[in-house]
């Protein structure tokens, strides 16, 4: 998925497409310089860009994802913790609730997920 790789500005675009699809695309250059304040040539290159590496597709000027939001996200996650972490996930975990304290509702979600996860 290493193709999937979405830079910032990538990833506020496809926000915006997750968000709106279908969209016309000329609907979405003017989302786009509403919300990320491009001009009409900078949303196409993007928008060809990311068409060229299958991430969307524009057809009949209607733009959709082709790659959905949660396995970006987890794309993105699983990078982050074999870059930063060298793969291991309780170093991520001990780096992320540094400082923080979590209340008992989210406590008890994560304590879910987990043994969700291990069974």
């Amino acid at each position: 998925m290493k193709k999937n790789k979405l830079f910032d500005a990538e990833y506020k675009f496809m926000d915006i497409v997750w968000e709106l699809e279908p969209i016309n695309s000329t609907q979405l250059v003017k989302v786009c310089l509403e919300k990320l304040a491009w001009n009409k040539s900078t949303t196409y290159t993007v928008l060809r860009k990311l068409a060229q590496r299958e991430i969307v597709k524009n057809e009949n000027t209607f733009v959709v994802a082709l790659v959905k939001r949660e396995d970006m996200q987890k794309y993105e996650c699983n990078e982050l913790v074999e870059k930063s972490f060298n793969g291991s996930l309780p170093a991520f975990i001990t780096a992320f609730l540094n400082d923080k304290t979590l209340s008992l509702k989210d406590a008890e979600e994560i304590k879910k997920m987990i043994e969700e996860a291990t069974r």
